[in-house]
């Protein structure tokens, strides 16, 4: 205890204030100056026993702190009791239960991160097997003109889907790692889908696909306008893949309560029952996915929704067509 300057310099002061009062107490009378000595190793006695048992509790905080840093899992019951010490030991315990969720978030993450990094490393794989094969063979001089034209096509193809791949895998790792501040502003639904859809219109054309818009000009919601029409356009692009040709595509919306309803929904092959409760998670292919998919928009989707306190449902019937159901909420003042 006397390694403590506190308990040092007190111990000196109360001798000290002892040995003044005894000496003016031994003038006045001896007998008075034994209580004195009496009361006095009683008081010491006291203090000293108090002190102990306090560094005592305090060096237990010790070396549960040492066993904690030493990676022990068990942790210990917290002291209900009163006084400071109980307080200190709460707060250890709180610190030390917030620290091993955080490590185990952490563990979570890296196992995340890990089965991702292998997803990244298949989806881009298989197209820089297949370009490499068909690089071989346009070497070969006597191959026809039309087979070279093939490959090439299909070369470039891929260089689109890798592309595509690599762009949303950095808008999604900027997602992930929270460097995206999302604006709340108030924007326009017809021009939203506007935005989300224009580069679509093309594709589905050569598709000869009917695409269909019921939005008053009127109807307004509160998101960020550029990434909201991010998720919007992943959704119709897949509704668009999955609908064969002469098929139909429409968005329309509904005011509903606290929130606005945006509908995307198409006449194509739907989706298999088993697959429903996964088109969200990243990387994930059905039975129906196409050659080219990854697995990546509708997860995309998902995520900027969620972000932004908004929903998305996916509804579906094998070859009665998809119905994906937006839910952005109105702004709270």
């Amino acid at each position: 205890m006397f390694r403590n300057k506190e308990m040092k310099y007190g111990c000196m002061a109360y001798v000290g204030v002892g040995m003044i009062c005894g000496s003016a107490v031994f003038a006045e009378s001896r007998m008075a100056f034994f209580w004195f000595l009496l009361f006095f190793a009683a008081g010491f006695f006291v203090l000293w026993v108090g002190n102990a048992l306090r560094y005592r509790k305090i060096a237990t905080l010790s070396l549960y702190l040492k066993r904690v840093l030493n990676g022990e899992r068990q942790l210990d019951i917290p002291d209900n009791a009163e006084g400071e010490l109980s307080i200190l030991r709460n707060d250890i315990y709180k610190l030390v239960t917030k620290l091993e969720s955080q490590a185990e978030l952490l563990l979570s993450d890296k196992a995340y991160l890990a089965n991702s990094l292998s997803d990244i490393s298949h989806q881009l794989k298989t197209p820089m097997t297949s370009m490499m094969v068909m690089t071989d063979i346009l070497r070969d001089e006597s191959l026809p003109p039309k087979n070279r034209e093939e490959f090439i096509k299909s070369i470039q193809s891929q260089l689109k889907r890798m592309e595509w791949l690599l762009s949303s895998l950095l808008k999604m790792s900027k997602l992930d790692a929270g460097t995206i501040q999302f604006k709340r502003e108030q924007v326009s639904v017809k021009a939203l889908v506007k935005k989300a859809t224009e580069h679509l219109l093309i594709p589905m054309e050569l598709k000869n696909q009917t695409f269909t818009v019921d939005i008053p000009e009127e109807m307004n919601l509160v998101c960020d306008f550029h990434w909201t029409a991010e998720a919007i356009s992943n959704v119709v692009k897949n509704c668009m893949e999955h609908t064969p040709e002469n098929g139909t595509i429409a968005i329309y919306s509904e005011t509903r309560g606290i929130y606005t309803q945006l509908v995307v929904e198409d006449n194509g092959e739907g989706i298999a029952p088993e697959d429903l409760p996964h088109i969200f998670e990243r990387f994930y292919s059905g039975k129906n996915a196409g050659k080219d998919s990854v697995g990546i928009g509708l997860a995309m989707a998902k995520y900027i929704l969620g972000i932004q306190s908004g929903q998305i449902e996916a509804l579906s019937e094998p070859g009665k067509g998809s119905r994906f159901i937006f839910r952005l909420y109105h702004l709270v003042v």
